[in-house]
């Protein structure tokens, strides 16, 4: 008799105590749409600020007026300026003083930080018309200028930072988590549960928890956005905002998360090996495998020893090969039981919204 292949529901059946999906973290653009064209840039200069002529020496004077406003609100403020490093961890540089703000109760900004960054800006072209007189293009470049991370900690969704380049068009990034607001929605509700440093190990009721869950959207994280960007010292007046001349903000990268926890460890590497059983006819991926909880670094000495290994699925002349386990694998996505499957979508040039056009 043909055995049964175990499917991805048979692990799971009778071996879930909880199964929780949720926005992770949330990473976004911010981009002011009546600035993305050359003719917008003039328009902007010209028929908005009232400069007879629209030059590029224009936008070093903008920039300039910013960086004094950045540093001010820092002073006034007492909040700490931090220098960032090549290649730092500017999240665990963080660390410190977005806890200490977290410990005040308040919302705030825990921390400016400054990098060098390549970011996309508009720069200018100097020719002349035919009748000789001076004239600029103007073209959008990579440039490497200075970008301002303002790290907070908000009452709603705890860390998160926005960035802002300090360079015309001034484009921003902005980073919140969305398990870090669930926890604060379950808390305020009175629902019991246990948190992992990115998610849930234990709730006394899962179906409400995954009811604030499903609350997260696009009209929470759109008031976050907006309600900083009007709090912080930004390149933009009120007179500005009131032309249109603001950031809109659209999906740069979403990663959903589905903690699921077993009622033991074991279930966590059935789970593994039947989800890519499951999956070989879809793709037929590269690489899957799981990481473990030990961190390895370019300067660890050994790398990984053989009997710590990763599973892994690998394309080789057309055909697929699974691995063998190691005994003791831990994902490194799991605390305690809890095995946590992240999906990111990111978005892509044919998928993205196109920048409104001149009003």
């Amino acid at each position: 008799m043909v055995q049964r292949v175990v499917t991805v529901n048979d692990v799971l059946e009778g071996h879930v105590v909880l199964d929780i999906e949720c926005l992770d973290r949330v990473y976004l653009n911010a981009y002011v749409p009546i600035l993305q064209t050359s003719a917008q840039v003039v328009a902007f200069l010209s028929g908005h600020l009232g400069f007879p002529f629209p030059s590029p020496v224009l936008f070093r004077q903008l920039g300039d007026r910013f960086r004094k406003a950045v540093a001010a609100f820092a002073e006034a403020h007492e909040i700490p300026w931090v220098r960032f490093g090549k290649d730092q961890a500017k999240l665990e540089v963080m660390g410190p003083h977005l806890a200490r703000q977290a410990a005040t109760g308040r919302s705030g900004v825990a921390a400016i930080g400054v990098a060098q960054e390549f970011q996309r800006v508009w720069t200018a072209y100097e020719g002349k018309t035919s009748t000789g007189t001076p004239r600029w293009s103007f073209v959008k470049t990579d440039r490497r200028v200075t970008c301002y991370y303002f790290y907070l900690w908000d009452e709603g969704f705890g860390p998160a930072f926005i960035k802002v380049c300090a360079y015309f068009p001034y484009p921003a990034k902005i980073w919140v988590n969305g398990h870090e607001w669930v926890k604060r929605q379950a808390a305020r509700a009175g629902i019991g549960f246990t948190a992992l440093s990115n998610g849930f190990a234990a709730c006394d009721d899962p179906a409400a928890l995954q009811e604030i869950c499903d609350r997260l959207g696009p009209g929470t994280i759109e008031v976050f956005a907006q309600r900083w960007l009007h709090a912080l010292p930004l390149p933009f007046t009120t007179r500005d905002h009131d032309a249109g001349y603001w950031w809109e903000v659209s999906m740069r990268q979403v990663e959903v998360s589905r903690t699921i926890v077993f009622d033991a460890p074991r279930h966590a590497r059935g789970f593994f090996e039947a989800l890519v059983a499951d999956n070989l006819d879809i793709g037929r991926p590269h690489n899957v495998e799981i990481i473990f909880a030990r961190r390895v670094r370019r300067d660890t000495k050994g790398g990984l020893p053989h009997r710590d290994r990763p599973s892994r699925q690998r394309r080789r002349g057309g055909e697929c090969v699974l691995q063998a386990l190691a005994d003791q694998a831990v994902p490194q996505r799991r605390e305690g039981d809890a095995d946590r499957d992240g999906r990111q979508c990111a978005a892509r040039p044919g998928l993205q919204r196109p920048p409104a056009q001149p009003r």
